[in-house]
């Protein structure tokens, strides 16, 4: 009979998971050692060669096994959008094409009992951190997502550049994730802070976004040569 450390079942795969996400989360990726994890996850370093192989696989499993999730949720929420807009022999709106793009990461992000909110900070930390071997990785795993979703917005934005469709898509990433990266940088300026309940970051922050959708477009002056 081995000890729980020797066991290379699916319910140690899932400790070293959660423990790396954990850990992740705490201290980044580069300085989360693997003898962190092991004694986080209770188990020794042959159970996580023998499930992951090495430390960037691991890494790859972390993001992978959420990520396929999120961006399945993603794809039927716009699939759903584009059915409903077809039905009702109207256009998809710009809001539309957000609410279903952001709303299953922020649902995610309030889940606290099956681990996505970890893994939302995770994910919103990785956007700020610079880690370029993850940010790979990230984009294969995206692009087919996000295709799909831009080609909507050009779609429902046919008067905006796609220059500026890219920009606001990029600014509303960036305040979704480190809205979701959590709350200490508004600690640092406001000082004692208690109202960060994940339940009431998703009304709060989806607020925030369609108004930057919806704000003016800048007039640029012509450079004068």
């Amino acid at each position: 009979m081995g000890t729980p450390g020797n066991k290379i079942g699916p319910e140690t795969r899932s400790r070293i998971l959660d423990a790396a996400e954990a850990l992740f989360v705490e201290h980044g990726l580069d300085a989360t050692s693997m003898r962190m994890i092991t004694a986080r996850a209770e188990v020794n370093l042959a159970a996580v060669n023998y499930h992951f192989g090495s430390k960037d696989k691991l890494i790859h499993e972390v993001f992978r096994r959420r990520l396929a999730e999120l961006n399945r949720m993603r794809l039927a929420a716009l699939d759903e959008m584009e059915a409903r807009a077809r039905a009702e022999e109207r256009p998809l709106k710009p809001s539309q094409v957000l609410e279903a793009f952001f709303r299953p990461a922020l649902e995610m992000a309030t889940d606290t009992r099956h681990g996505g909110h970890t893994f939302m900070r995770l994910l919103g930390r990785t956007y700020t951190e610079p880690n370029s071997f993850v940010r790979r990785f990230l984009a294969e795993e995206y692009a087919e997502t996000l295709d799909r979703f831009l080609a909507a917005l050009y779609g429902a934005l046919p008067g905006v550049s796609r220059t500026e469709i890219l920009w606001r898509f990029h600014f509303m990433m960036g305040a979704t994730s480190y809205a979701i990266a959590g709350t200490d940088a508004l600690r640092l300026f406001t000082g004692e802070f208690d109202d960060d309940a994940p339940e009431r970051l998703m009304p709060r922050l989806m607020s925030f976004l369609l108004g930057g959708l919806r704000a003016p477009l800048p007039e640029w002056k012509e450079t004068e040569e």
